[in-house]
């Protein structure tokens, strides 16, 4: 018998095969975003709530599923988009906003404490210690939308070219390229061509990340 846990599972994983978080495999699905949202798979009380069958028949439609592959994905499986295995480990994903609050990342900029939502990630990313960012706004376009995934590594090295998470003492949040970095300052070029490029003395940074990949 399916159980509560694996049918959101199922969910959560046929996000990730996509490249998707649970909100925006909603969205593909022409659902409200927050229909799959961790919040909502528990009620009050405590008590479990299940997804409709109407939500779920959506999500099959809109990702061209069977329903085969979905009741796969309920027993445990993980097939990828191409029928092979694929490992669905998590990470925390946090939006924009959180990331610019105060008191949300420890000194190497990785997210500090419990209850963040997470995201199921649909490729290895190796040993590297990663988190998932979800882009708000259209300061990134053309290269990052609204609602996009980009999973970045605080413990990564950077160089020039590199696409980058940048946190300033401030608490200001942006996605750049890195232009160059010295001993006192930081150059960053904008993603967005309608936006400007910023220079930052390296005492106002609070943490860079690399942005390794992004699932759109």
């Amino acid at each position: 018998m399916f159980s509560h846990e694996r049918v959101w599972a199922a969910i959560d994983g046929l996000a990730a095969r996509h490249k998707m978080t649970a909100s925006g495999l909603a969205r593909r699905a022409g659902l409200d975003p927050t229909t799959f949202n961790k919040s909502k798979r528990t009620a009050t009380d405590g008590r479990p709530r299940w997804p409709s069958t109407e939500s779920i028949a959506k999500i099959v439609e809109a990702t061209s599923t069977s329903l085969e592959e979905f009741t796969d994905l309920m027993r445990g499986g993980a097939a990828s988009a191409g029928g092979r295995p694929a490992s669905l480990a998590t990470v925390p994903l946090i939006g924009f906003a959180q990331a610019g609050a105060g008191g949300y990342f420890d000194d190497g900029g990785f997210p500090a404490g419990q209850g963040w939502d997470e995201i199921a990630l649909p490729q290895a990313t190796g040993d590297e210690p990663v988190y998932a960012l979800e882009v708000s706004g259209d300061s990134m376009l053309p290269l990052y939308r609204d609602g996009d995934i980009v999973i970045v590594a605080p413990g990564a090295s950077v160089r020039r070219g590199d696409r980058v998470v940048v946190r300033t003492k401030g608490g200001e949040v942006m996605a750049k390229v890195l232009q160059r970095q010295t001993s006192k300052t930081i150059e960053l070029v904008s993603i967005n061509p309608d936006f400007p490029d910023r220079q930052f003395p390296i005492t106002e940074i609070e943490w860079i990340a690399r942005i390794l990949w992004a699932s759109q």
